[in-house]
């Protein structure tokens, strides 16, 4: 073993496991907060999209019928995440925020 390279003990306060579980606590946390943003921007980005659509065709059955045959299509596919319920969340959102500026970070 090379003499500049520092031993680390496996157990104990500033061992190698320690650092470790640090390194791994750290990037879960990173990666929870890039996903949880990447997640909300696909919802907003659904939400407009869907809003667009509806206000396109300015008719509040022509809306609900373009929500139902989205969420059946899209919950096939991707799971209840995608359904009516959620979908008009979405919409809520996009509205509610319609300028919405998400970045990864």
């Amino acid at each position: 073993m090379d003499s500049h390279i520092e031993r680390k003990e496996i157990y104990g306060e500033n061992s190698l496991v320690v650092e470790i579980k640090d390194l791994i606590q750290q990037n879960r946390t990173q990666l929870a907060l890039t996903v949880n943003a990447a997640m909300s921007k696909l919802y907003w980005q659904i939400g407009r999209r869907v809003n667009d659509e509806v206000l396109l065709h300015q008719r509040a059955e022509y809306g609900k019928e373009i929500v139902a045959t989205l969420a059946r299509e899209l919950t096939i596919t991707y799971g209840d995440s995608f359904s009516d319920k959620n979908l008009r969340r979405m919409m809520q959102f996009a509205k509610i925020f319609p300028d919405m500026k998400l970045s990864y970070h």
